[in-house]
């Protein structure tokens, strides 16, 4: 199961997630994300990972392009924070290969 809790300030939208970020709730995260980015108003939207207990691949590919797309993150057990530096290198690794196609061509 996992919660998705969303806090707002003046500065700042946090999608708080408690719980297993697993299937089927990594969809119901990503309808989360899409709705908080698009109902922002210019503030900084943060994924608090604190709660997280278990973090399947699907989720770890959603977290992946939610960092692309310029979410921020707050963490603190040894998981997710491990989970967090590992896509952070995922990331900036993808972003150094060129484009190929299938056959690895430019």
């Amino acid at each position: 199961m996992l919660k998705i809790s969303i806090v707002d300030n003046r500065t700042q939208r946090r999608l708080v997630l408690e719980g297993r970020l697993v299937a089927p709730w990594v969809a119901e995260l990503r309808t989360a994300w899409r709705s908080a980015k698009a109902d922002c108003d210019g503030r900084e939207l943060v994924i608090d990972m604190e709660n997280v207990m278990v973090v399947s691949e699907e989720a770890e590919n959603t977290l992946m392009q939610m960092m692309n797309e310029g979410a921020r993150f707050r963490c603190s057990g040894v998981l997710t924070r491990y989970v967090l530096q590992q896509l952070k290198r995922r990331c900036k690794r993808d972003s150094l290969q060129p484009d190929t196609d299938q056959r690895g061509q430019k």
